[in-house]
């Protein structure tokens, strides 16, 4: 085994580093969003709404709202199902911070529950066992693009009588038994960041099928304001606003849309290429030390988001850090998805949460490493990627 090559150049020089999650931005993202400066309107106007429009058409849902970031969404998901300070939220350990950070904004209570060890969703068994009578949400979270166990979840949902929110930040495309992600619980939440499946920099949406929670929503992410500026300032003559509820600054701007509208367009052509590295990496690796992701479930689309391994520092004879330091003196960045969520100090000292408590997502969160996958690389890329993971675990 070696951990950092001796004596030798690295694999890729530090000009051509590899950036992870880096996005495929085009030519025509780029005129759109030139066409939104010229025009004079870059805040929230008719390209947010094209784009709202053209998600909702694409999720085959009735009604899309776009917001600032997933962390946006999330929280005002929470609040449009009418969280109470006190009541809880069950979710997954084995998340970004964002998700425990909405529910706590929002004023409930996150309650974790353990993930299934192969498929890094959470696990229905274990969210059985957290309801109580003051659990109003189950808050699932699709990781790195797979469908969580949804008749499960939805079942409970229905027998306990609770609100379900989808957090699908990293499930763009992904499905389950024929549906889309985000269209079955009461609201959906996505991400744009820019190393997400679309990207639009920063952005994120809310899927529901209620008309009034998503009036509300809209309100709620523009200060509590009943007419955003499209509709102050718009040719059909200036609006007067009345501020409803105290609300947020948590609204997309058309400069961001611009570039969501080119991205969505392209979302199964990124798509087929995010699968066929992951098939790549699949066919390589198979023969090292390491735990590779499982296959899709059947009758589900994967969302091809996170190529998640697993580095366990007992059969491999390198713990996960200097495996990320090894390939990082390559010129190849790496990401961590994630730390579980009971090894971060404030959750530890709000919640006296302990990892040990989550076996399942503390074992994975302290082994895993997502490897590079995104529409942008190229042969070249995916190949240096694979030469670097064998010269260090071969």
């Amino acid at each position: 085994m070696q951990t950092i090559s001796q004596g030798k150049s690295p694999i890729r020089s530090q000009e051509d580093f590899l950036v992870f999650g880096s996005p495929c931005i085009e030519i025509a993202e780029i005129k759109e969003v030139v066409a939104s400066m010229t025009s004079g309107w870059l805040g929230t106007g008719p390209k947010v709404a094209r784009f709202e429009q053209d998600f909702s058409n694409y999720k085959k849902a009735d009604y899309a709202v776009a917001v600032n970031s997933c962390t946006a969404a999330i929280h005002l998901s929470i609040l449009a199902a009418g969280i109470k300070p006190g009541d809880e939220v069950i979710t997954t350990p084995l998340t970004f911070c964002a998700t425990i950070n909405a529910i706590l904004h929002a004023g409930g209570k996150p309650v974790l529950a353990d993930i299934d060890p192969v498929t890094m969703n959470i696990n229905p068994e274990q969210i059985a066992s957290k309801i109580t009578d003051k659990t109003k949400v189950i808050l699932p979270v699709h990781f790195a693009g797979r469908p969580c166990d949804m008749d499960r979840i939805c079942a409970l949902v229905a027998d306990h009588d609770l609100k379900l929110i989808e957090d699908c930040a990293h499930a763009i495309e992904t499905e389950y038994k024929g549906r889309q992600a985000g269209t079955f619980g009461d609201f959906g939440s996505f991400s744009f960041y820019v190393t997400k499946n679309i990207t639009t920099g920063e952005g994120g949406m809310i899927l529901t099928s209620q008309k009034s929670a998503a009036a509300r929503i809209k309100t709620l992410a523009l200060h509590g304001m009943s007419k955003d500026a499209w509709k102050r300032f718009g040719d059909d003559g200036y609006k007067h606003y009345y501020v409803e509820e105290c609300g947020y600054k948590y609204n997309m701007m058309d400069l961001q849309a611009a570039i969501g509208i080119h991205q969505l367009a392209k979302v199964k052509q990124y798509w087929l290429k995010r699968e066929a590295i992951w098939q790549r990496y699949i066919e390589a690796l198979s023969d090292l030390p390491i735990s590779l992701p499982a296959s899709p479930e059947e009758n589900t689309q994967h969302g091809y988001h996170l190529f998640t391994i697993l580095v366990d520092e007992a059969k491999t004879g390198i713990s996960r850090d200097n495996f990320l330091n090894a390939m990082t003196a390559e010129n190849i960045g790496l990401g961590v998805h994630y730390l579980s969520i009971p090894e971060h100090p404030y959750y530890q000292k709000t919640f006296g949460w302990k990892p040990e408590d989550y076996p399942h997502a503390m074992r994975i969160g302290r082994q895993t490493v997502s490897l590079p996958l995104s529409p942008k690389l190229t042969d070249k890329d995916v190949e240096d990627v694979i030469l670097a993971v064998k010269q260090i675990l071969g």
